[in-house]
C-alpha cells in the first residue's frame, strides 16, 4: 500500500445490476454497498479508521474467545485481549490486516492474506475473500486454507451493519427466523447456554425493533429446500435489505449497535452470519468449530441484497 493511500487501505470498486460496492483492503472491509443509490450498509469514509468493525472480515474466529484462553490439540493457548473491558479476544486476527488484491474485475474482486503462526494461535492459514455482484446482490465467500503442518481451529464471518432505510434501528422491522438464542452474561456477554427464543428475542415474524437491545447469537434457522436462511430488515416504506446464508453458517450474531459514540449509536443493525458460535474455540464441535487439517480448506458464503 502506498504512502498516499487512504487510511482504510487500497480501494476497490465493483458494480453490477444497479449495485455498487466499495471494498477497503484493511480488513477486506465492505466500506459501502448501495443499490440504485440507496445505502444497504452503514458506510464509512475511505480516509478514516474503520469504526466499530464495520464490514470487516472476522477470522480465524468471529465474535469472542472468553478470557482469550482455549485448549486445542491438548495444548493451552492464550490470545491477546483485544476487548479489554470485557476481557476477551475479539473478532479474530485479520480485521486490521492490509489484504493484498488477487484480482479485480468490474463486478468482482478477490483479496487475500495469511494468518501467520503466532503466540496464542500457532497455526498458519491463508484467508481468501471473494466479492461478486450480480442482479441477486453482493455475494461474499471467505475460504480458509491450512498451509501449516498441524491441524488448526477455524471460524469466520462478516461484520456488516445493515441499513433498513430512513431513520435508525428503532424505526425498522426485523424478520429473524431462528428458533434458539445463545444466552450471555449481562456484563461480559460470555455464553451461558442455549434457550428457545422468547420475549424480545422471538423475531420469527416481522417485528418492529423499537428500543430492544440485542447483542446475541441465534441458531436453528428456518431454511428453504436448498438450506438457505434469510434475515430481512425493512423500513416503514417496505424497502430494506436482506442477508441470505447457507448451512455452512449455522449461527448469526445480531447487534442493535448500542454505542457510546452518538453517531454510531443504533445507526445500523449488525447481522453477522458465522460458521461457529461465540467462544467456539472453547465449546468445540458442538458450537460449530471447524478443524482444518493440513492442506484442507473451508468456505462459507452469504449474500446481501436490496428488498
Amino acid at each position: 500500500m502506498s504512502n498516499d493511500a487512504p487510511l482504510s487501505g487500497s480501494a476497490l470498486t465493483i458494480t453490477a445490476a444497479g449495485y455498487t460496492a466499495e471494498i477497503a483492503s484493511v480488513g477486506a472491509s465492505l466500506r459501502t454497498l448501495r443499490y440504485e443509490g440507496r445505502d444497504l450498509v452503514v458506510p464509512f469514509d475511505a480516509d478514516e479508521v474503520r469504526p466499530a468493525f464495520r464490514g470487516a472480515v472476522l477470522a480465524p474466529w468471529p465474535n469472542r474467545v472468553v478470557d482469550g484462553r482455549y485448549t486445542f490439540g491438548g495444548q493451552e493457548h492464550e490470545l491477546a485481549l483485544t476487548e479489554p473491558k470485557r476481557h476477551h479476544a475479539l473478532h479474530g486476527l485479520v480485521a486490521w490486516t492490509d489484504f493484498r488484491t488477487v484480482s479485480h474485475e468490474p463486478d468482482r474482486a478477490v483479496l487475500a492474506t495469511t494468518v501467520a503462526a503466532q503466540e496464542g494461535y500457532p497455526f498458519r492459514v491463508e484467508v481468501l475473500v471473494a466479492f461478486h455482484l450480480d442482479a441477486d446482490g453482493l455475494h461474499t465467500t471467505i475460504t480458509g486454507t491450512n498451509t501449516g503442518g498441524a491441524a488448526a481451529p477455524w471460524g469466520t464471518g462478516p461484520h456488516p451493519y445493515l441499513v433498513g432505510g430512513a431513520g435508525r434501528v428503532d424505526d425498522w422491522t426485523l424478520t429473524l427466523p431462528a428458533a434458539r438464542v445463545l444466552e450471555v452474561t449481562e456484563d461480559r456477554l460470555a455464553p451461558t447456554g442455549l434457550a428457545d427464543v422468547h420475549d424480545a428475542f422471538d423475531l420469527r415474524t416481522p417485528t418492529p425493533i423499537g428500543d430492544r437491545f440485542i447483542d446475541h447469537a441465534f441458531t436453528d434457522f428456518d431454511r428453504d429446500d436448498a438450506g438457505t436462511a434469510t434475515i430481512v430488515l425493512t423500513a416503514a416504506d417496505g424497502h430494506g435489505v436482506r442477508v441470505a446464508f447457507g448451512p455452512e453458517c449455522p449461527w448469526v450474531q445480531v447487534h442493535t449497535a448500542d454505542h457510546v459514540v452518538p453517531e454510531y449509536h443504533r445507526a445500523g443493525l449488525a447481522v453477522e452470519p458465522m460458521t461457529c458460535a461465540p467462544d467456539a474455540f472453547n465449546a468445540g464441535a458442538d458450537a460449530g468449530l471447524v478443524v482444518l487439517e493440513p492442506g484442507a480448506s473451508h468456505a462459507a458464503s452469504w449474500t446481501i441484497a436490496a428488498v
